[in-house]
Formats: structure tokens, C-alpha cells, sequence
């Protein structure tokens, strides 16, 4: 079997814009400058390396990601280890020498160098290294962390899915650290992560008016949160960040890029999403106030401390109710797309209602072409709702269109 041709070109900044990403990883060298490449990932992730051979064995240089590094840099910058390579030296070994410092440092590094720029999530990442990584690893040395280090650190947490959780955080520093050829190893492969259930807590309807009416003892803007919620199915997330002016008439579109100097966290899976507000849900909003302001949050927080405020006030309602069982706010969301399927509109309804990608559905529907179904949907289930908040007939069976 022969091997490909090496994809070589003389790289211009041009040609570096209008490259995408393919379905694996591929190279592309540059004809100016010996040995330089750029790398692309799946992802869309780019980075710069330069290859040359020590000893007649192949030696891979990390210089950086190409958003941080342009072109001319990067030529200079391969040109200089080209140099120390004809000197005799070993410059990716060097740099592994050199390593990442302490396990704090390298975190540190990956915190601003890549997850606030490559993850939505990144703050609740953060808080789980914070909380129960750098106490037991900060002061090692990053390289020296092995796999039974990992594994002890992880062993002491009881709950799975914390622990999950935990490791994936962990992975996702030590998997950059060797892209960047910073350590050799991630040692966290091979570390088992535990068995957990899907959660498939939904509220029953004896439950709904239960709820409604302990929501009202949360406070006005969380009560109004918790409401809009249950009565939109939308994430947790995205409801306590909605804003004003993504609601136009009735209809709230979800940018699917995050938006910083707003601070709206983009949607989960970075599809815009619109997502019709049923007359309910409207009122809600109405009696917050401040209708007249076209901008700002609805909800009057963002950030991971109003998520963290939403899901205490869902365990102070469990806990007023006394239910054992706790109640989680995505869990109401969970609750809306049942109803949606107890209603008859089927799954693919309540997938393209909630945004959600499982089986590429998200991708191929036309919003707009749905836009009057959804929001039959959407009503239908509001209406639903309503009715057994208070305690009465939902009146009339829905039927589904086809």
C-alpha cells in the first residue's frame, strides 16, 4: 500500500482563512519554510508544528494554535528550531524538559490559553480542579501525576457522577498539556469512570400544583425562572440568561455563539434556537417589570453563581415539600418534553422544541417551516400545565399535527 503524497504548498494568509476541517486530522506543510505544518483537527482546532528527525528519528514541535500565532511568526519561530536543529540540539525534547512546571501552573495555563476560549462551560470545569485537584496536586510537579495518583484522587469522592465529572476535568487539562507537548502522557487514560443512570425524573401531575405553588415561596425572579422553565422546556441555563432583546414579539431566539459583552452563554450544542413563549410565560415576564428596557436579563442574573441560586431554590422546594427524591430544575425541563410526548406530538417534536441534536434532527429542520407546529406545541403544553397548577381539566384532547 503506498502512502500519500505529504500535502505541500507555499501557505499564504488567504489560503489559511478559507481552510476547513475534515472529517480526521490532516496536515498541510508549507514550500517557504522547512519543516513547518500546520495541523487541523475535526474540531476545527489548528495548530503549528515543526517536524525534523534527531538521531534519524522523527521529532514533533509544538510552537502553538494558529488563532494566537499568524503566519509570519510561525515561519520565523520554525526557522529558530530549525537552527538549534542543525546545531545538533533536540528542541521538542528541551521543551519537554523544561515541562509544564506544577500541576497549579499548567492549569492555570490551560485555563486561560484554551478553556475560556474553547468552552462554554469552562467555569464549572474550573470549579471542580479548584475544589478537588490543586488541593492534593497543585504543588506536583505536572509531569510526575501517574495514573494511581488519579485514581486516588478520584476513589475518595462518593458521589459517581461527581467523580465522572472530576476526571473528565482532569483529562481535558493533561490531553491539552500533550497536544502542547508539555507532558508525555495523560494519565488519567485508563482510568475507569463509574456507572451512572440517566436521570428520568419527571413531575408527576399530582406533583405539578404541588410545585407551582412552593415556586411562589422562592422568591419573585426565581419563582418566575422556575415557572418559565417548566413551561418552556428550555436549559436551565439558557432560561436564567434570557434577554430581552432576543424576544421579538413571542418568539426567543437563542444565539447559538456565545455572546460575552452580554454575557449570554451561547446554546449547548451552538445551533440558534427559537423558541415560541406561550402566553403564560409572557404574563411571567410581564410581572417581573421593566417590560419598557429593551435590553438586559430577564431574570435579573447570569453566571454560574444564578445557576448555582436556581438549584438552591429547587432544593429548598423539595425540601418545604418534603421529597426525598430531589427535584432538579433540568428535571422540570424533562417534565415539559414528557408532556410533549403525552400529548401526541411524538418525539421528533419535542427534539426540535427543545433543541436538542440527538440524531441530527436539530440540522436538518427548517425552524421557520415548523415555526407554526412548534408553537401549537409549545401552547398545547403550557395549557397542560396551567391546568393541573390549578388544580383543573386541561379541557379537550390535543391533537397532534401531522
Amino acid at each position: 500500500m503506498t502512502r500519500a503524497a505529504p500535502n505541500k504548498r507555499k501557505l499564504t494568509i488567504i489560503f489559511l482563512q478559507k481552510l476547513k476541517p475534515q472529517a480526521r486530522a490532516f496536515m498541510v506543510w508549507d514550500l517557504h519554510q522547512r519543516g513547518l505544518a500546520l495541523r487541523v483537527e475535526p474540531t476545527g482546532y489548528k495548530a503549528w508544528k515543526v517536524v525534523y528527525r534527531h538521531h534519524n528519528r522523527p521529532r514533533w514541535y509544538h510552537l502553538g494554535a494558529a488563532d494566537a500565532i499568524g503566519l509570519a511568526d510561525a515561519r520565523t519561530l520554525a526557522a529558530e528550531v530549525m537552527l538549534d536543529v542543525i546545531k545538533g540540539k533536540d528542541p521538542a525534547a528541551e521543551k519537554r524538559a523544561r515541562g509544564a512546571g506544577t500541576f497549579a501552573e499548567l492549569a492555570g495555563r490551560y485555563l486561560e490559553e484554551h478553556a475560556k476560549k474553547k468552552n462554554k462551560s469552562w467555569e464549572q470545569a474550573d470549579y471542580l480542579v479548584r475544589r478537588y485537584l490543586l488541593p492534593a496536586w497543585g504543588r506536583l510537579s505536572a509531569q510526575s501525576i501517574a495514573r494511581s495518583d488519579v485514581r486516588a484522587v478520584v476513589g475518595k469522592i462518593a458521589g459517581p457522577s461527581l467523580a465522572n465529572q472530576i476526571l473528565a476535568a482532569a483529562s481535558a487539562i493533561f490531553s491539552w498539556a500533550v497536544k502542547q507537548d508539555l507532558v508525555e502522557i495523560n494519565p488519567c487514560r485508563g482510568v475507569e469512570r463509574n456507572e451512572t443512570r440517566s436521570r428520568e425524573r419527571v413531575l408527576a401531575d399530582a406533583e405539578v400544583p404541588l410545585f407551582w405553588r412552593a415556586f411562589d415561596d422562592a422568591g419573585l425572579v426565581r419563582s418566575a425562572a422556575l415557572k418559565a422553565l417548566l413551561l418552556t422546556g428550555q436549559r436551565p441555563g439558557e432560561i436564567i440568561h434570557m434577554r430581552r432583546e432576543h424576544i421579538i414579539g413571542a418568539w426567543w431566539t437563542m444565539p447559538g455563539a456565545p455572546c460575552p459583552e452580554v454575557g449570554w452563554p451561547g446554546t449547548k450544542n451552538s445551533l440558534t434556537h427559537r423558541a415560541w413563549l406561550p402566553q403564560a410565560v409572557r404574563d411571567i415576564i410581564a410581572e417581573l417589570g421593566n417590560g419598557e428596557e429593551p435590553t438586559g436579563f430577564v431574570f435579573s442574573g447570569h453566571g454560574r453563581r444564578a445557576i448555582k441560586e436556581l438549584d438552591g431554590a429547587m432544593r429548598d422546594v423539595c425540601r418545604r415539600l418534603g421529597i426525598e427524591e430531589k427535584v432538579t430544575p433540568h428535571d422540570l425541563r424533562r417534565t415539559h418534553g414528557s408532556t410533549i410526548t403525552a400529548l401526541g406530538f411524538g418525539r421528533e417534536a419535542m427534539n426540535r422544541v427543545q433543541n436538542h441534536r440527538e440524531g441530527g434532527i436539530a440540522d436538518v429542520y427548517d425552524r421557520h417551516e415548523y415555526a407554526e407546529e412548534n408553537k401549537r406545541v409549545m401552547e398545547a403544553v403550557a395549557s397542560k400545565i396551567i391546568a393541573l397548577a390549578e388544580g383543573r381539566s386541561a379541557g379537550g384532547k390535543v391533537v397532534p399535527l401531522r
